[in-house]
């Protein structure tokens, strides 16, 4: 490596490192979502498989509160320093296939200032794993083109093994990975080669834990998520979201250079044909899929998550190998110059905002109902109530607020979902003495007085409500009722709608 080399990528390990550290502070002040508590719980259990998601994002949470214990922080600390082996990846997957360090640079730079990124890395979900699994797969995909050798199919078993133990989006990855080997002439040779085989069963063998516990629950979470991909009725409508969406969480100026880089990447105006068809089978083909589904349902915005390594490289090639006409060039070079500084700003803006609303005069925005702002200050009203009637466990209807409860509650406070119970299958329940004492019902108050309680339970008795508030304004308002006297077994064991 020169000694520019060498600038370039100490440069890019000290931006990144400092795009790191802002998430840190971040996570530090920023209460966790609903979907973080769940994970969170689910990591107090680790099994092969779960209801919602294969096992990965438990994993990824339980190493951090390892380090750092149960508090927010804690369940984000791991997820964001994977940000630095994803950007290892990215900065030499990129250095591969498009021969250039700036490019490298670029690469993992941008992919670290999309809101996808930023974000999706400090907010634990699936697609954090995904995110740094989709890095390496890119990687090894891209040595694999380098060195001619088949020992790194295995590098690619691997990483798409580790793609499919965070999310079965990954199984798309297969697809790609195929067109790219029949549509480029020279890497043919690699369907009649035992490597490519082995690679595939390396891929099998890490996600075998998946299918295991798939197999011993109805394979309840495979038909949940298979499922989303019927159609049912048509449904267009949806497809106007996913530009909008994409552009926000791409942010406007990466956005702008991906979309460029991949036009020139399809009007073959730069790279080598290999490196050409494998950036646009790695975003084409998760993209189709998601227009096909966004025909009947809506497609979440980071559900995209898996083709972003690959459109961060089209951005940074976008930025520094194509000559394009003077208008566009002028466009590429505004993107390159600020798209930097713009990401960081839409993180810092973004997260002030979910912290405190006041960027939006403490109104309503997206954020409010997700992140748990509010909820300590709730958890410690529901306690007090609890102690003072003398509830032996707390009930919820839903996952989230089970979830929230559970994690601001006192350790060790008896806390369950009523009813979904297939979402909790690999955890204890509560004991026969904790259910058969008085139980504190928490829901959100518009619901009434929660009928659908009242023939279950010989008596149910209001004991008051809790706000849940961001600054003035109250998010929602908690009804807590009191039950007693249960009829029938506390607990709906209902088998879920998959399995019906």
């Amino acid at each position: 490596m020169s000694l520019n080399e060498a600038r370039v990528a100490l440069n890019t390990g000290l931006v990144i490192l400092g795009l790191v550290a802002l998430r840190l502070v971040a996570a530090a002040f920023t209460p966790i979502t609903f979907d973080e508590a769940y994970y969170w719980m689910w990591s107090k259990h680790l099994a092969g498989g779960y209801y919602d998601h294969p096992p990965m994002v438990a994993v990824v949470i339980r190493l951090g509160t390892l380090i750092a214990g149960d508090s927010a922080f804690g369940v984000r600390l791991f997820s964001i320093l994977l940000a630095l082996p994803m950007s290892w990846a990215i900065y030499q997957a990129a250095a591969i296939l498009f021969g250039s360090r700036r490019v490298a640079a670029s690469s993992a730079i941008l992919l670290n200032i999309t809101l996808m990124a930023a974000v999706g890395t400090m907010i634990v979900t699936p697609d954090a794993p995904l995110l740094v699994a989709s890095s390496f797969l890119l990687f090894a995909l891209a040595k694999v083109l380098q060195t001619g050798n088949g020992a790194w199919w295995l590098a690619v078993g691997a990483a798409a093994g580790c793609a499919l133990l965070s999310k079965y989006t990954a199984m798309f990855f297969g697809l790609a990975i195929l067109i790219w080997l029949v549509a480029v002439p020279g890497l043919r040779h690699w369907l009649g080669s035992p490597w490519l085989y082995l690679g595939g069963l390396v891929a099998l063998l890490l996600f075998a834990p998946v299918i295991l516990w798939n197999a011993e629950h109805g394979w309840v979470s495979f038909i949940k998520q298979m499922g989303r991909a019927r159609i049912e009725d048509f449904r267009p409508a949806y497809i106007a979201e996913l530009i909008p969406t994409q552009i926000a969480f791409a942010t406007p100026l990466v956005w702008i250079l991906g979309s460029m880089g991949l036009y020139a990447l399809y009007k073959q105006r730069v790279g080598a044909p290999p490196a050409r068809v494998l950036v646009n089978t790695m975003f084409w083909v998760i993209v189709a899929y998601f227009i096909w589904h966004s025909l009947h349902a809506r497609v979440e915005a980071n559900w995209f998550a898996p083709i972003y390594p690959t459109f961060a490289v089209a951005a940074a090639v976008a930025a520094h190998l194509v000559e394009w006409r003077p208008r566009w060039q002028r466009l590429a070079d505004f993107c390159r110059r600020w798209a930097a500084p713009g990401g960081v700003a839409m993180f810092v803006l973004l997260v002030v905002q979910a912290d405190t609303g006041a960027l939006s005069g403490y109104r309503r925005d997206a954020t409010v109902r997700s992140v748990g702002v509010g909820w300590r200050e709730t958890a410690d009203a529901i306690e007090a109530v609890r102690a003072r009637v003398g509830a032996t466990c707390v009930l919820a209807p839903d996952y989230g607020t089970t979830a929230w409860l559970a994690f601001y509650l006192p350790k060790g406070t008896c806390v369950a979902q009523q009813g979904q119970r297939i979402r909790w299958v690999n955890m204890p329940e509560p004991d026969a003495a904790q259910l058969a004492g008085k139980l504190l019902y928490v829901f959100e108050a518009w619901l009434g007085d929660a009928p659908y309680m009242a023939h279950r339970f010989a008596r149910v008795e209001r004991a008051g409500e809790v706000d849940r508030r961001r600054g003035p304004l109250v998010i929602e308002t908690y009804a807590l009722n009191v039950l007693e006297g249960p009829r029938y077994e506390v607990l709906d064991r209902a088998p879920p709608p998959e399995l019906r």
